[in-house]
């Protein structure tokens, strides 16, 4: 007969479920060849149990709070992301794709923090502590970052003390170390290195990461310090672990960016403590990040002046309106079955799209391979890109170029309408501080604008027209008489 302490379980690492048989198919979430086997938890075995304190609730109009006060790292497009700064006590979760720069990102902002005189402390389980400092030598070298990561270099700045490094993957080390330390912030990457002995399971599993992250967490609260947990992710662009993980803390931030683009995105996808819409932008160079405060300038740097298939609209990212290039191709297919292939726009609002150009303004994509692309990397989601992808397909398909100084916005319907689009006012302004002189607009939307007609720039008055329309097909009337 096999002991129960002898006895091994299969967990599914995607989804927690467990069996005792192992299994090619996880009964559960039907993920193939998630299955690991571990020895179940002893809860007889010293801190397997949490402490069974009595905690006295306390009437809601009897708490002290005062004003909120956040922690500001002085970068300001991750504090914008963030809801205003950190909040005390909060608990982040960062993940992306290796090698996208979640370590450089986090050891810039603890630098910033440590210039500011706060005590920041920064666990890794990754790299060693000579590496870490290897790291910061390469930051610190840079000409472009003297302020944000100064710190790390001792002989260029008198805050280094303030930033403490740890190479550490014990649980009870890390907590015990951020008692003795007290720091302003804390990060550990990763959550997938941090393990608890007493658990009988590899680092990285569910058991361990879902066992941490409840742990730091009450670390986090209890004593008020702002958590930083990095993540990995999987093939499929999620956090590896279980999805509790992202339920328990406060704030998921997803650092996005394609490899072969310079450009990084840092996106909220949970904020307890602020909007999820807010986007980061950084430039990747070869000593680091770099903050992009005015990221309409940078994604129109190398847009082709009269190209057919591209056209420039407004995004709004939470508060802030961002000028894109969408580039469109429709071409001849060589293949039976007509390709649409579509990179940072949802390919299911793109067909939509194609479907009512094709029944209102008569325009046959049926046999045409069909190609979209929103230049820099940027991912659209919002409505508002709608009469961009219109036009870029119509432009290509005509071969004729939108013309110079032409901005669209607006929501296309099924019946070939336009739409009106929230924060007009704001989109618009993007586009005359870009120097735009056109800009095309949904008719009710006009309307609900102030009389913006010009503005100065740089002791240059630039003037705008602002054009109110209400179908596609007046839209393309316009554009390509």
């Amino acid at each position: 007969m096999v002991k129960k302490k002898d006895r091994v379980i299969f967990r599914c690492q995607s989804c927690d479920h467990e069996t005792y048989q192992w299994m090619g198919k996880c009964p559960s979430c039907g993920d193939w060849d998630t299955l690991a086997a571990e020895k179940p938890v002893d809860n007889s075995a010293p801190g397997a149990r949490f402490s069974r304190t009595r905690t006295t609730p306390v009437p809601m109009n009897e708490i002290e709070f005062d004003d909120e006060i956040r922690l500001l790292t002085g970068v300001c497009e991750f504090d914008r992301v963030l809801g205003g700064g950190i909040v005390t006590g909060s608990l982040v979760l960062i993940g992306g794709d290796p090698g996208i720069g979640k370590s450089t990102l986090m050891l810039q902002i603890l630098s910033k923090v440590a210039d500011s005189g706060k005590k920041s402390l920064y666990v890794s389980g990754e790299e060693s502590i000579r590496q870490l400092k290897m790291r910061g030598n390469r930051l610190s070298s840079s000409s472009s970052y003297p302020k944000q990561i100064s710190s790390l270099n001792k002989s260029n700045s008198s805050n280094s003390s303030s930033l403490l490094v740890a190479a550490e993957t014990d649980l009870d080390s890390i907590l015990n170390m951020a008692e003795d330390v007290k720091p302003d912030v804390m990060v550990i990457d990763s959550i997938q290195t941090v393990y608890n002995p007493e658990i009988a399971s590899t680092p990285g599993s569910v058991t361990q990461i879902r066992e941490a992250s409840i742990r730091l967490m009450n670390m986090a609260k209890q004593s008020g310090i702002p958590l930083f947990l990095v993540g990995h992710v999987t093939k499929v662009g999620a956090i590896a672990g279980p999805r509790i993980m992202e339920h328990m803390v406060d704030t998921v931030l997803y650092f996005e960016g394609d490899r072969s683009h310079v450009f990084r995105i840092l996106r909220a996808v949970k904020n307890r403590f602020g909007s999820t819409n807010e986007i980061g932008v950084f430039e990747m160079k070869d000593k680091g990040l770099e903050e992009v405060p005015n990221p309409s300038a940078v994604f129109l740097a190398e847009r082709s002046i009269n190209a057919p298939g591209s056209v420039v609209t407004a995004s709004m990212e939470g508060t802030r309106p961002i000028l894109i290039e969408i580039q469109g191709l429709a071409s001849s297919s060589g293949f039976g079955n007509p390709r649409r292939t579509v990179l940072g726009l949802d390919p299911n609002r793109v067909a939509l799209i194609a479907a009512v150009m094709e029944k209102r303004l008569g325009i046959n994509l049926s046999g045409l391979d069909i190609f979209m692309n929103v230049a820099g990397g940027v991912k659209v989601v919002e409505p508002a890109a709608d009469l961009g992808v219109a036009v870029a397909l119509v432009s290509s398909f005509l071969d004729m170029p939108v013309p110079e100084g032409t901005t669209v916005i607006g929501e296309i319907g099924l019946t070939g309408e336009i739409r009106a689009v929230s924060h007009g006012e704001a989109r618009v302004k993007e586009a005359l501080k870009m120097g735009f002189t056109r800009c095309i607009v949904p008719e009710n939307t006009k309307k609900q604008l102030p009389d913006i007609q010009s503005i100065e720039i740089q002791g240059q008055k630039i003037a705008i027209t602002i054009i109110g329309v209400t179908s596609l097909k007046q839209v393309m009337e316009i554009l390509f008489q």
